[in-house]
């Protein structure tokens, strides 16, 4: 995935996270999910991560739910 490279590069994020990141997206994204339903998703994700979450179980149940419950 070009974004993985990209974010590694710019030292945005370490492989590890990204890992974890795509791990949780894996998890939660739907078959037949529009693409704005999933970038929706993404953003959730990476908040609650930002917001301090980086335990894979409570990243995954968070962002299940919209942002700011």
């Amino acid at each position: 995935m070009p974004i993985r490279h990209k974010a590694t590069e710019a030292g945005i994020l370490q492989p590890s996270e990204l890992e974890l990141l795509g791990r949780v997206f894996q998890q939660l994204k739907l078959d037949g999910q529009s693409p704005e339903a999933r970038e929706a998703l993404a953003s959730r994700i990476i908040a609650n991560y930002m917001a301090g979450v980086v335990d894979e179980a409570e990243l995954v149940s968070l962002s299940r739910q919209p942002l700011g419950r």
